[in-house]
């Protein structure tokens, strides 16, 4: 599945130009790992086509929330928060390759009134909240962790984060605030994949040592390969089951790059891949050709 996914956000990339890959490259374990083995989602009989966004919600005008991909709205089910929107191609090609979104439903991609937006909003596929400027995502979550721990449902808040996001203070405020109020019903996968926008995350605003800082926030940390689905879903799997404790952080240590050794002439700018000039282009076009030959 996570070849599948990197295959599909390749294969969008070299259609339209440019694209998000590089979280492609760092993300895929984590987002595979999500949606075969960690979140308890609603089964689906079929792939769900994506509507269109039909305004702001208001009277008369109900809310369009990307949650009904993820089958929210039960007791015992989790949420699933996408906290850097920027990742939405990931998670649109996660959901197709687990079945939960139709793939035709890409060709509306970035199309006005299409909800298959390029930043995903809480109407996107997949996307339950708008996580809005980075660092929000875990707020929201939080938020969401309280009414469920009221209400005693035994689904999670199951959160990805990028490290990049993490910088923020809001980030380390809504930490303090879930370890205060025993939210031990949050569980957040971190992309640790050690850059951002601006290039290296060290030379931007270090966070290392990353688990150390959380522990002393009053987190439970678990740090790993984040490559490795084993050990992703294993640990995914028996936290933030309970509703008294404290929030789970699984630090996933990625590679930018993985499986997409021609991204690495772009160190350390990894951010956004736009073709400059037709030539690398079809350098990329020819690495897809040589790397995914029959699979699309």
């Amino acid at each position: 599945m996570a070849r599948g996914i990197r295959r599909r956000v390749l294969a969008h990339t070299l259609a339209r130009g440019g694209g998000y890959l590089s979280q492609a490259c760092s993300s895929a374990e984590i987002f595979a790992t999500l949606y075969e083995g960690v979140l308890k989602l609603k089964k689906f009989d079929r792939p769900l086509a994506a509507g269109r966004f039909e305004g702001t919600p208001g009277p008369g005008r109900p809310a369009v929330t990307g949650a009904v991909f993820n089958g929210g709205g039960d007791p015992a089910c989790d949420n699933f928060i996408l906290s850097p929107a920027q990742y939405a191609l990931v998670l649109y090609a996660a959901l197709i390759e687990a079945g939960r979104l139709d793939e035709k439903s890409m060709e509306a991609y970035d199309i006005d009134g299409s909800t298959v937006e390029v930043i995903g909003a809480e109407h996107s596929p997949g996307m339950e909240v708008t996580t809005g400027s980075l660092g929000q995502g875990i707020s929201q979550a939080a938020g969401i962790a309280v009414a469920r721990k009221i209400r005693g449902e035994t689904g999670r808040v199951v959160l990805l984060m990028s490290d990049g996001e993490c910088q923020s203070g809001e980030f380390w405020e809504a930490v303090q605030a879930a370890s205060w109020h025993g939210l031990g019903n949050m569980l957040i996968y971190v992309d640790v994949n050690g850059f951002q926008c601006d290039g290296k995350m060290d030379t931007v605003m270090r966070l290392e040592p990353f688990d150390k800082r959380l522990k002393a926030f009053g987190a439970r940390v678990h740090r790993v390969d984040g490559h490795d689905t084993e050990k992703l879903a294993r640990l995914g799997r028996v936290s933030g089951t309970g509703i008294s404790g404290t929030p789970t952080f699984i630090l996933c240590d990625t590679d930018p790059c993985r499986g997409m050794d021609i991204l690495k002439s772009r160190h350390p700018k990894f951010h956004y891949v736009r073709f400059a000039t037709p030539g690398e282009k079809a350098d990329y076009q020819e690495f897809y050709d040589a790397l995914f030959a029959g699979e699309a």
